[in-house]
């Protein structure tokens, strides 16, 4: 697919909503203007009727044409919310397009995690990071299952699976334009975490006879209470309400246990169960899509129609707050009796809550990556054998967080011939993003995501990097004792199943060159005995000799720079052999230092 066709599309259907929004916005201004008319009228009427003039019935016709014009009037407010959304949706996927993508979206600033073996060093979570650009899930567990998809690689059979998916769901634009609509309207402070904790707790009402005595009881309390305001026999009722508050204070903690743990959730409840219903809608043909959306609906139920009933009775626990309700709580048990409504549907349900959840996280998921496939129709999907020994072949490889007319490509491959690269160059020469582009390349495959490169083929694998170790003043530790901490991570992933690929940046830069040169022999030749392969940076060229035990699997590559006109010029051409050109001193003399 053409990449500009994407953008073609996405123009043309904001275009679109924008123009609905604008329709909407427009007739909402005139059902206003027809909702004062509408109270004139009535006001006149009234005056009318008051004075004799007009029969009282007169007032019935203005006031249902105010009331219709309400109705009429929120389903247009509530389409113009969903035109807006939908406008939202377009504009944040131009912006990614155009690589405007920085100020939109959520960062993932949550998952944050500066103990994991390469989160930060590739730029995984924050400002400007690679879920920024991913993400568009509008749920918390859409985002949870997102970064857990970045952090930890999944199995071959599992990238199948959500490749297959994302082709299948990167053109169905009016499906996850739907999803995204309905998925911003849920409240954020909607917690899937804290149903699945209610869902999942003990049981606090079981009484079967009492849920069936209850009823029975409300209806004989409402009949002794006529009797008694009806005949003056007040003793029947008295026995009834005494026998009802008796039971109202032995259940009281539990019903308030009960009630607590969904109260207020009602309209959240009801948005999420019709995101639900929109992914309950769609039949897929990819075997993970339909596992997913069987997790959502069987035989006997559908989550949607649940969640639906589930919201229902959360609106009539928070109705007890009803004037009347309060008065009438007693003698219809109303707080008992819908606690019990809920207790029951928990038993119902509650143990299917976790895979509903679940199923819609990784919808979202596989949603944000199907977007990005569609908005990046060059970035072709990764080829995995895993029959061919440990190894990463990519060519013309990019960073996807860098803007396409800045991103320069370079290749990368190593293999059971070339286990290791060693590059060399000056600073700002392209080393640390070389290393970036090929872990970030590696996450997205990793993840079933496709790559931004020419092409790319791989056997599965672990990222374990060593790029953005600093001194802590917090914790007391240097640089280098971080870096240790960092490389000893990255060693102990080698006894895992996965092989893995060690991305590591200047390499022992915190001490001398002489300890340097041995540890960094040392540490490529335990990397490879256990199977690794990598990249390790270094301007320090004693680095970049190769001892003969090691020349057969470790080759050399570097950066160049050049100075012109008194500025250091970089074109981040990777080439192989030692960098050959030092223009430290020469970059010295140019600013007036002499040396």
């Amino acid at each position: 697919m053409d990449p500009t066709s994407s953008l073609a599309e996405y123009q043309r259907r904001l275009a679109l909503r924008k123009a609905q929004a604008k329709l909407l916005d427009v007739r909402s201004e005139q059902i206003s203007n027809l909702r004062l008319l509408a109270f004139g009228i009535f006001a006149v009427v009234l005056w009318l009727a008051l004075k004799g003039r007009v029969p009282s019935w007169w007032l019935i016709a203005p006031l249902a044409f105010f009331a219709a014009l309400v109705v009429w009037h929120d389903f247009v407010i509530r389409s113009l919310a969903r035109a807006q959304r939908a406008i939202n949706v377009y504009e944040w996927g131009i912006a990614r397009i155009e690589d405007r993508w920085h100020t939109y979206g959520r960062t993932g600033e949550r998952f944050r995690r500066s103990d994991h073996v390469y989160a930060e060093d590739l730029d995984m979570f924050g400002q400007q990071s690679l879920f920024q650009l991913l993400s568009t899930a509008r749920t918390k567990m859409g985002e949870d299952k997102l970064a857990e998809w970045l952090l930890v690689p999944a199995p071959i059979t599992a990238i199948f699976e959500r490749q297959q998916a994302i082709r299948e769901l990167r053109e169905h634009l009016d499906f996850r334009e739907e999803l995204a609509i309905a998925g911003e309207e849920i409240p954020p402070e909607f917690d899937p975490a804290k149903l699945l904790a209610w869902a999942e707790s003990p049981e606090l009402l079981h009484n079967s006879y009492l849920r069936g005595i209850a009823p029975i009881l409300a209806v004989a309390a409402l009949v002794a209470i006529i009797v008694a305001f009806w005949k003056s026999l007040y003793s029947p009722s008295a026995i009834v309400i005494l026998v009802e508050f008796a039971l109202h204070f032995h259940y009281r903690k539990r019903v308030q246990q009960v009630i607590a743990g969904v109260e207020g959730a009602g309209e959240s409840v009801m948005l999420f169960s019709m995101l639900v219903k929109i992914i309950e809608r769609r039949r897929s043909d990819s075997s993970l899509l339909r596992r997913l959306h069987g997790s959502l609906v069987d035989a006997t139920a559908s989550a949607s129609g649940a969640l639906t009933a589930f919201g229902t009775r959360i609106d009539l626990v928070d109705s007890r707050e009803n004037l009347i309700l309060r008065v009438l709580n007693i003698p219809l048990l109303y707080e008992l009796q819908t606690a019990f409504a809920v207790e029951a549907w928990r038993q119902s349900h509650g143990a299917r809550i976790r895979s509903w959840l679940d199923a819609i996280a990784e919808v979202e998921a596989l949603v944000s990556l199907a977007a990005y496939s569609y908005e990046h129709p060059a970035d072709p999907f990764p080829e995995f054998n895993d029959q061919e020994g440990t190894q990463i072949a990519g060519e013309s490889l990019g960073h996807p967080l860098i803007a396409s007319e800045k991103n320069v490509h370079n290749g990368v491959r190593l293999d059971q011939a070339t286990r290791a690269l060693v590059v060399s160059g000056s600073n700002m020469s392209g080393k640390s993003t070389y290393l970036r582009t090929i872990g970030l390349n590696a996450v997205l495959a990793m993840a079933g995501a496709p790559v931004r490169a020419k092409s790319l083929r791989l056997a599965p694998l672990q990222v374990g990097s060593s790029l953005h170790v600093v001194d802590s003043l917090q914790t007391g530790r240097s640089g280098f004792a971080s870096e240790l901490d960092r490389l000893r991570q990255i060693m102990e992933l080698t006894a895992r199943p996965l092989p893995v690929l060690f991305l590591m940046d200047e390499l022992l830069h915190g001490t001398n060159s002489h300890d340097r040169y041995i540890g960094g022999q040392a540490l490529l030749r335990a990397f490879i005995a256990h199977g690794a392969i990598g990249v390790v940076t270094t301007h320090d060229l004693s680095i970049t000799e190769i001892p003969p035990d090691l020349a057969s699997v470790i080759e050399n590559a570097h950066f160049e720079d050049r100075i012109e006109d008194g500025h250091m010029v970089f074109d981040y051409r990777l080439r192989d052999g030692v960098v050959t050109r030092s223009n430290a001193l020469e970059l010295m003399r140019s600013i007036g230092l002499d040396v």
